[in-house]
């Protein structure tokens, strides 16, 4: 099987609805074990950006890192990474070629594929840590297999409350799915009901449950973010959005637990968040497009604080998934841009012209996002451009346009 012939075999089986009983078959019949020292990152924001600052911490420091993200990319390729690099299109195929049959016989999902593919690849190439990022929730998402050497759970918002929960008190117990027994679980800033639930399920496994400390002093210099998280001053970040302070802080937090195992310098700590880019999170593709892969309220909450220093006007482009609850994304970005455009793109959850019809009356629809893209580059050259509503489509702007560059 050729790469393009295995995207198209993993395109055929994603799930809305998922109960991964499959899964648990398939890995007792490979006989499944994953003993690398990890961290696992769940939350409903900041999972990637929390993953991202850690593997450069720790490449900084001289560890053999993995990570896997998310399925929110376009490649396989894009969620697996050994320090900087992708996994390559040989060793995918090597892995899904191995255990195809397997695959076919339980009926795997696309991401329980990924998942397996990325876990057994550290295995293989036995790394020193590996940083493992939750798809959705806790206790039945398909990274929940392995017994990490710290959980952290970033934050905790109403997303996906068809199948995590309908408060954040369920949400955040679905979350905590991914603590294990006497297993210490990293915790952000929450809601007090989300933190009980967290707590009340640690209790029942003798699991130390940790929060970040607070950070201060956050400005921007030269473009870049400067805060203090004690002990340490003046950390320097390579963005200006101000979210990103609260995921670094998890990760530097992180660390320190996880010092006895995985000790690390100070100074190549500081060197690994400045150097730290990740994609269509806050990023500029160029000095008037910027594309963020805020996709849910809190996120575009966020995002909008970020941008609310920016001097010059900020035009809109828009698209997110059908579950998304668009109303309050709108109303926040309506606090930065009277120039809101909504559009599509190619996925099957994508909300389309017809999704959108309670908002036709007040936001124009472009069928082609280059479209709406293009005329508010060409007719407001000296604005800002921005691009958001789900991390999918900031990183299929960002692929398309970042070429262009």
């Amino acid at each position: 099987m050729t790469f393009s012939e295995l995207n198209e075999f993993f395109k055929k089986r994603y799930l809305k609805t998922y109960d991964r009983n499959n899964f648990d078959k398939f890995l007792k019949a490979v006989d499944f074990s994953f003993t690398v020292p990890s961290i696992h990152v769940t939350g409903t924001n900041g999972k990637g950006s929390i993953c991202n600052f850690l593997k450069s911490i720790y490449v900084k420091n001289g560890y053999k890192v993995g990570t896997f993200v998310s399925p929110f990319f376009i490649d396989t390729k894009d969620m697996i990474y050994l320090n900087e690099n992708h996994i390559s299109e040989e060793e995918i195929l090597e892995i899904f070629n191995q255990y195809y049959d397997l695959f076919v016989k339980f009926e795997l999902t696309t991401f329980e594929m990924q998942t397996f593919i990325a876990l057994t690849y550290f295995k293989n190439i036995n790394v020193d840590v590996a940083v493992i990022e939750v798809g959705m929730g806790g206790f039945i998402d398909a990274t929940n297999i392995f017994t990490p050497s710290l959980s952290i759970i970033s934050n905790i918002g109403l997303e996906h409350t068809s199948v995590l929960g309908r408060s954040l008190s369920e949400i955040a117990y679905n979350k905590a799915g991914i603590i294990k027994k006497e297993i210490p679980c990293l915790v952000g800033k929450i809601d007090e009901s989300a933190l009980f639930a967290i707590k009340e399920y640690a209790k029942t496994l003798d699991a130390k449950v940790i929060m970040v400390n607070e950070y201060f002093n956050e400005k921007i210099i030269d473009n870049k973010i400067h805060f203090d998280y004690l002990p340490y001053k003046d950390i320097v970040l390579n963005t200006t959005a101000f979210y990103q302070c609260k995921n670094a802080s998890l990760a530097i937090e992180a660390t320190r637990i996880l010092e006895n195992i995985l000790p690390i310098d100070i100074n190549k700590m500081y060197e690994g968040l400045l150097n730290n880019n990740l994609p269509a999170r806050f990023e500029y593709i160029n000095d008037h497009l910027l594309v963020d892969g805020a996709h849910n309220p809190d996120a575009i909450i966020e995002l909008v604080n970020s941008l609310k220093n920016i001097n010059k006007p900020i035009h809109v482009v828009f698209a997110c998934f059908r579950d998304k609850n668009i109303e309050r994304m709108l109303i926040s970005l309506g606090e930065i841009s009277n120039d809101i455009a909504l559009t599509t793109f190619n996925h099957n959850r994508a909300r389309n012209e017809e999704d959108y019809f309670l908002y036709l009356g007040d936001y124009k629809f472009y069928q082609d996002y280059h479209d709406a893209i293009d005329n508010a580059l060409n007719n407001y050259p000296d604005d800002l451009v921005l691009v958001c509503g789900s991390l999918y489509f900031a990183e299929l702007v960002r692929s398309e346009y970042k070429n262009e560059k």
